[in-house]
């Protein structure tokens, strides 16, 4: 079930976010051309769009976006970082009550978020925004966890530091994604992904997670010292490898 603050969690991470956060490889947005027929014709609601980073490959892809999100500092971040696409029209809402109007648009998509939404009323908002044969898109950057020591000890330094890291990690994000689509059969692809981080890179990463804690937490200043033991441990001229399965469920709704 979605967290009961789910809309509010990031409100103290927003720079590190922008700043450090993944984007999504090309093959995403290629894909929904070739499987779902994405022209920059269409109308794209992007539900949890955050601080745009998906809504400006939309964007630079000739889209119009609603960028629908429900924290006001996410919310202004976006506005500020896409200004340059009149495209884009931000809106306050959620997944379950986006504002937007029946039979709107021809693309739902959500970005690293469908995990904080309710499956059941989601879908029912999805349903009525969604012109009839539109898609609903699910992506999700899943970090893998064992691919290397580095990863591994990263791993670890989470489950013994994070606050609710045990409840949101990766493998969770993805296991209900059924309910956002049943009984329309939905589609799903795989691509690798990577980030190369400096220290001050990585932990900027670490600290634009809702589970690390932040300044003034107790574990703060000891999560920070393992992390930096652990990025000398493994550094190679002075940069580290976060690396990603970057996974896509799609489907038509209606």
């Amino acid at each position: 079930m979605p967290a009961p603050d789910s809309t509010s969690r990031f409100s103290d991470r927003v720079e590190n976010y922008v700043r450090y956060r993944p984007g999504y490889p090309p093959e995403v947005l290629q894909t929904l051309k070739t499987e779902c027929g994405l022209t920059e014709r269409h109308l794209i609601a992007d539900v949890a769009s955050g601080t745009g980073i998906w809504s400006r490959m939309l964007l630079e892809n000739g889209n119009a976006v609603f960028g629908v999100e429900p924290n006001p500092d996410m919310r202004a971040a976006g506005e500020r970082l896409l200004a340059e696409f009149p495209g884009f029209t931000s809106l306050a809402g959620t997944a379950e009550a986006t504002t937007l109007g029946e039979a709107s648009v021809d693309f739902v998509t959500a970005a690293q978020a469908a995990h904080w939404f309710d499956p059941a009323r989601s879908r029912q908002e999805f349903v009525r925004i969604l012109k009839p044969g539109g898609w609903l898109v699910l992506l999700w950057n899943e970090r893998i966890t064992d691919s290397t020591p580095f990863l591994r000890e990263y791993e670890q330094l989470l489950l013994t530091y994070g606050t609710d890291y045990a409840d949101v990690r990766h493998e969770r994000t993805t296991e209900s994604v059924h309910e956002f689509f049943t009984p329309a059969p939905y589609q799903e692809r795989t691509f690798a992904m990577r980030q190369e981080f400096d220290y001050a890179g990585l932990e900027g990463r670490l600290l634009s997670s809702s589970y690390a804690p932040g300044p003034g937490h107790a574990r703060h200043t000891s999560m920070l010292a393992e992390l930096r033991r652990i990025f000398e441990a493994h550094a190679a001229a002075g940069r580290i490898s976060v690396e990603y399965n970057t996974r896509v469920y799609f489907a038509r709704l209606r």
